[in-house]
């Protein structure tokens, strides 16, 4: 069986993938399912600007590519930390720096529980207002970037206004998380994706943007709230390929800006990050109803959290309480008063990003009415073995708790 063909809930892809050779493990390279040389990469980007700094291979099977542009990050940082971070043998899994007036600066790395001291001394507000005046101004979300980059910077004030504390998180552009994903992409249905912060949903959305733009052709509007998609400035980052970017100035405002884009511009596709209001709930619905592709990010651990989200809730079809009759109660062998699905879900798929490699898919009209029924759906787990190769474990049955 083809690795990326689902059980029966999921769609089948045969005119798709009929390349894909019927094994296991499915290595869908984001470029190419051979080697590639750095001179091929880069002209596969399609943009001398985009700056390779790392390349992952395995095994002629996957391609992770990654572009951080560390020296701009820490520029805004003190000489001393500087200097330490640069020749910290761990610097290309540097995930932040946390700058706290009278505690000492920290580092944290991905994969790692808690932190590292960079030195013995507090920050000073000399330090604070240093990085401030290197980064520029604050948004009044206290979120600000660096021009030309995917790094983002956010303020911690005092009740006077005054910025005592600073989150500097990296902002890498990472090739090849796309692969997990693949197959599901050329459906043109809505993916949802979930997971808790820091997870790796607002790379996989820069990378679905760029798959989706340059590869598949389509007309890709990034709703950018915060510049985390597309990097600070006015230039979109080559990491998005041609997908165009509209840039939100206050983030209440985003659900507008999502319908000014359709109603403006003409998308096939919108890729909005951080669903998390009634209002863009709402407004993604209105965009899923006039027939646009919607790739969207929530923040939330399982499917369980987005059905009991009162917010949220709406993006897989609403939650309402029905009273059955006494003999349509003894058919269903159920209580009287049940939870039913109230309408279409706006997104097709929902997926839920455990780990960075390890992801659980849904096809998430099925998946929300065999929860609201007490039972446990049928999943595919989709993850990455120790060659880095995708794997899709089809027919699994969910492991989340019940409703």
């Amino acid at each position: 069986m083809n690795t990326a063909i689902a059980h029966p809930d999921f769609l089948s892809i045969n005119s798709f993938c009929s390349s894909i050779s019927n094994t296991k493990t499915s290595p869908l390279s984001f470029i190419s399912h051979k080697t590639l040389s750095k001179t091929q990469i880069s002209h596969s980007l399609k943009s001398p600007q985009f700056r390779l700094n790392h390349v992952f291979s395995s095994l002629d099977s996957a391609h992770f590519i990654v572009e951080d542009d560390l020296q701009a990050f820490l520029n805004i940082l003190p000489s001393d930390l500087r200097h330490v971070l640069l020749n910290d043998p761990k610097r290309s899994q540097l995930l932040e720096v946390i700058l706290d007036l009278g505690r000492l600066p920290e580092a944290r790395y991905l994969g790692e529980f808690g932190g590292q001291y960079l030195r013995s001394t507090e920050v000073s507000m000399e330090e604070l207002e240093y990085a401030q005046n290197a980064i520029g101004e604050f948004g009044d979300d206290n979120r600000a970037g660096i021009e030309g980059t995917l790094h983002r910077i956010s303020a911690i004030r005092s009740r006077k206004g005054v910025i005592v504390g600073l989150t500097c998180r990296v902002g890498r552009a990472v090739g090849g998380h796309v692969d997990m994903v693949h197959d599901l992409l050329h459906y043109g249905k809505s993916i949802l994706f979930v997971g808790r912060p820091g997870v790796g949903k607002t790379t996989v959305m820069r990378e679905i943007a760029r798959v989706l733009s340059d590869e598949f052709g389509k007309r890709v509007v990034i709703v950018d709230t915060s510049n985390e998609i597309g990097g600070d400035g006015n230039i979109p980052h080559s990491a998005v390929g041609a997908a165009r970017r509209m840039q939100v100035p206050e983030p209440p405002l985003q659900h507008k800006v999502m319908i000014e884009a359709v109603e403006n511009h003409m998308p096939e596709v919108i890729i909005v990050d951080e669903i998390g209001t009634e209002a863009e709930a709402l407004a993604c619905r209105s965009i899923a109803e006039r027939g646009i592709m919607l790739i969207g990010t929530a923040h939330g651990e399982r499917l369980e959290n987005i059905i009991k989200n009162p917010t949220l809730c709406n993006l897989i079809g609403g939650i309402e309480t029905v009273t059955l009759g006494d003999e349509e109660a003894r058919a269903r062998r159920s209580k009287k008063s049940i939870l039913e699905r109230k309408g279409p879900p706006t997104f097709c798929f929902l997926i839920e990003m455990r780990e960075r490699h390890y992801w659980v898919a849904h096809r998430t009209e099925k998946s929300v009415d065999t929860l609201l029924r007490g039972e446990n759906p049928l999943v595919e787990v989709r993850k990455r073995d120790n060659q880095l190769r995708v794997v899709i474990e089809r027919w699994k049955t969910y492991d989340g708790s019940g409703i």
